[in-house]
């Protein structure tokens, strides 16, 4: 276990239900989903055309500004008003539209504006929050991909814990864009469908979300020095590398059921006393089959009546954000003393033999809960979250 026990204490969360937790709470732990056309950019050329946004009517939404309004919202949430001490860790991809202009420029035989194109890169990113809000150093762009925030918590937990920061501001986020929306297009990870079925048979594929979560952590001791009401306690943490393949898990899971039994040992936790996994649960076959194989090993025969769920059948997939969404979707779902479902659950695969909720919610006694992520390159995270 951590030297020194770390809590949550502010937390803000946009997703494509819309700012905040309330429209969360009613989307994803009613089983609602929030796939629609996308009409934030073209998509007459692509094969799929359903993404999770959540549109303000401003057009593409700049990654700085939803991760400041979160930011902004965990320190009103955890009392904080100077917040010049506190370092910043986030991930995050960069923004879209200097990557646009630099392209744009460079195709019509143009000098790319060097000043725009850093806006775009994702330390960048971090140096705009930080400073619209009087934030500390250091300030770190974590871009491991779909672990990116889960890695950023867990690097802020680890400074907490071993006593270097007392208090840290982390998150992530990450906004469908073209870009990226193009290349999981043409690389047909996209469901050809516009149903993503975490976990059923003939599931083919993910679909993109907007997201975007950040939190204040701490150490108990502060949190309660300046009379702070924990939101939960971060108990476990750790990464591991399949060490496989570039793009596809490891076929038994290996490095995920390492991350998530190093988390579990970290907490002082034994498998059976894990009320629900947060699962990373694309709905890609290789994805979900592999991860089945993860929780199997990890907790055995418990594995059959561990409920499990994968919330991205409701919010996306929000890449680098994902962590840090499903995170707060966690520490809802322990709040509220309810599992959310896997939405678009269709007929039952025998090789994902989980208790995969897909019935709708189910109100349970939550008291410890386990969130799974892995990205491209084999690179997995795992965080366990409990009532404080």
């Amino acid at each position: 276990m951590a030297a020194e026990p770390v809590v949550i204490t502010g937390a803000g969360v946009h997703s494509a239900f819309g700012p905040g937790e309330r429209p969360l709470l009613e989307g994803v732990f009613t089983g609602q989903h929030a796939f629609a056309p996308v009409t934030r950019f073209d998509t007459s050329r692509t094969r799929t055309a359903v993404a999770a946004v959540h549109e303000d009517g401003r057009g593409q939404p700049g990654q700085a500004r939803v991760l400041t309004e979160c930011a902004r919202t965990a320190l009103r949430t955890a009392g904080i008003e100077d917040a010049s001490a506190l370092p910043v860790l986030l991930g995050t991809k960069g923004d879209y539209h200097a990557v646009h202009t630099f392209w744009r420029d460079t195709v019509a035989g143009r000098r790319p504006d060097a000043a725009a194109t850093a806006q775009s890169l994702p330390g960048q990113v971090v140096e705009t929050v930080a400073d619209a809000l009087g934030l500390g150093r250091p300030r770190t762009a974590f871009t491991n991909a779909c672990v990116a925030a889960a890695d950023a918590l867990v690097h802020a937990c680890r400074l907490v814990g071993t006593g270097r920061a007392e208090t840290v501001l982390c998150g992530g986020a990450y906004l469908v864009d073209p870009e990226v929306f193009g290349k999981f297009d043409q690389a047909r990870a996209l469901a050809s469908d516009g149903r993503v079925r975490p976990f059923a048979k003939g599931r083919t594929g993910l679909l993109l979300g907007d997201g975007a979560a950040v939190f204040v952590v701490e150490s108990a001791a502060r949190a309660r020095s300046r009379g702070a009401e924990p939101l939960a306690a971060v108990s476990g943490w750790a990464l591991s590398g399949d060490a496989h393949h570039v793009v596809h898990p490891h076929p038994e899971g290996a490095g995920l059921a390492a991350a998530a039994e190093a988390a579990l040992r970290m907490a002082g936790a034994e498998p059976g006393t894990v009320d629900y996994v947060n699962a990373h649960g694309t709905g890609t076959p290789l994805n979900d089959r592999a991860e089945t194989k993860a929780l199997r090993r990890v907790f055995g025969d418990h594995a059959r009546r561990l409920p499990v769920s994968s919330t991205k059948s409701m919010t996306g997939h929000a890449l680098e954000a994902a962590g840090a969404l499903e995170a707060m979707i966690c520490l809802l779902a322990l709040r509220e003393g309810i599992v959310p479902p896997t939405a678009g659950f269709t007929e039952p695969d025998p090789d994902c033999d989980l208790d995969v909720v897909c019935d709708g919610p189910r109100r349970l006694p939550l008291r410890r809960v386990l969130s799974l992520n892995s990205a491209f390159g084999g690179v997995n995270s795992a965080l366990v979250l409990e009532l404080p």
